[in-house]
């Protein structure tokens, strides 16, 4: 059985009343999580992609700001050099390549915002994935699927001293420096 198709029915599913609906509850999570393991593979290439995506047009960007700057002083040594109508053209360039990166950096908006989107999924994929693997590890244990299991740790290193700086801001907010 198919538990889902969508990487948003990861984060939004309710792992309690799937494990409460199957024949196998054991069974069921451990498919629900090579599902989730699949899903989190997906999501981590996306990411890349998108990261990907968003490094080539920042590179674009950076190439036609320079090519501004080119087109701008092509103008000014035109304009030195007496030849207006030359200058008047590099001008014309410049205005172009203004227009490309005016367009290019919408696009650059974009990416960013879709990188951010994807990797604030991976975050909630990361966090159902614990959860069913705390669930699974609660059975190894002798608890019952049903149930909520409490605790397990952050995984990722970046995460973990997320955790640590918050924990710090507690104690600093108690007065338990």
């Amino acid at each position: 059985m198919t538990y889902f198709s969508r990487l948003t029915d990861i984060v939004t599913c309710n792992l309690t009343k799937l494990l409460a609906e199957a024949d196998d509850p054991a069974a069921a999570l451990q498919e629900i999580i090579a599902e989730m393991d699949a899903g989190m593979a997906g999501a981590r290439r996306s990411m890349q992609t998108a990261q990907g995506n968003e490094d080539r047009i920042r590179g674009e960007v950076e190439e036609h700001s320079r090519q501004i700057t080119h087109w701008s002083d092509k103008a000014k040594e035109h304009l030195v050099a007496g030849a207006e109508d030359q200058a008047r053209l590099a001008l014309v360039r410049k205005r172009e390549v203004e227009d490309l990166v005016a367009g290019l950096e919408q696009q650059l908006l974009a990416a960013e915002q879709t990188r951010e989107h994807l990797a604030t999924t991976f975050r909630a994929l990361e966090a159902r994935l614990a959860e069913a693997q705390r669930r699974q590890q609660g059975e190894a244990d002798g608890e019952a699927l049903s149930g909520d299991v409490a605790g397990g740790a952050e995984s990722g290193s970046a995460a973990s001293s997320e955790i640590e700086d918050e924990l710090a801001a507690l104690k600093r907010e108690l007065g338990q420096s």
